[in-house]
């Protein structure tokens, strides 16, 4: 067992894991995040996607200890004093769903990538999202949901 401390979501989480537990495990099962979803354990699908110090990860890919110090956000932390997170109002309005499994990981490399490039033609959000799979939709909601967060972020910044 190896100690660790990790900030998640702005709070401080002390535990003992095995080396070899995975970050999306972590998350699921020691602290109980569940929106953090387990989809392939191959890091082909995205639907494990957090921010680990603001950058999108997969957390199949990333062991616990190397999350040892690290700030993470997870899909429940986007929200801010009850307010969705522009992104998060983006895929419920725009429909940017179906069955909701990959969305927590589209959201979170949605905003990790509008952090790099806050104003992305759809050929762009196109190439960022192809990391992450959706086996329900065509694409076209969850895109058009991520320019629309970045046409609100744009304006929420310009205001």
């Amino acid at each position: 067992m190896k100690p660790i401390s990790v900030n998640v979501n702005g709070f401080q989480h002390e535990a003992d894991v095995e080396p070899r537990t995975l970050l999306v495990h972590f998350l699921r099962e020691q602290i109980g995040l569940t929106g953090t979803n387990i989809g392939c354990d191959t890091s082909s699908c995205g639907a494990c996607t957090v921010l680990m110090n603001g950058r999108s990860v997969k957390a199949c890919t990333v062991l616990a200890v190397q999350a040892d110090g690290q700030s993470i956000t997870t899909v429940e932390g986007l929200a801010e004093n009850g307010e969705w997170h522009a992104v998060q109002r983006a895929f419920h309005e725009a429909h940017g769903l179906q069955c909701g499994f990959c969305t927590p990981g589209m959201m979170m490399a949605s905003v990790s990538y509008l952090k790099e490039n806050p104003s992305p033609s759809e050929g762009e959000v196109r190439l960022a999202l192809e990391g992450n799979l959706c086996r329900c939709t065509g694409y076209h909601n969850i895109v058009k949901a991520v320019l629309t967060a970045a046409e609100e972020m744009a304006d929420a910044s310009a205001g």
